[in-house]
């Protein structure tokens, strides 16, 4: 729950504060998509399709509960997993060329 804040700079000094928190949780996502990626063995089972839809389900109903809009939650998710698919295909690959 978002503190009371008196001035911009308290807002910002919270965002600011956030998004620091914010970048620790996704570097360790991304350990994760990186360990996806060494464990997976095709490159097409990089992207599934139902396991989007079900993350993106699981998010929005997070999202609901946590005050957070639906409108910010699934695009921000959406592109969150995009790019993780991204990553997760190069690690695939660099691991493919390497063996």
């Amino acid at each position: 729950m978002a503190v009371h804040c008196e001035t911009m700079s308290d807002v910002r000094r919270e965002i600011d504060r956030l998004d620091r928190e914010l970048v620790k949780l996704l570097a360790e996502r991304q350990g994760y998509i990186e360990q996806a990626g060494r464990i997976k063995g095709q490159r097409s089972a990089v992207r599934d399709q139902a396991r989007i839809e079900d993350v993106v389900q699981k998010v929005l109903a997070e999202a609901e509960k946590a005050g957070l809009s639906g409108a910010i939650a699934e695009p921000l998710w959406r592109l969150l997993i995009e790019k993780s698919i991204e990553h997760e295909y190069e690690v695939f690959d660099k691991k493919s060329a390497a063996e």
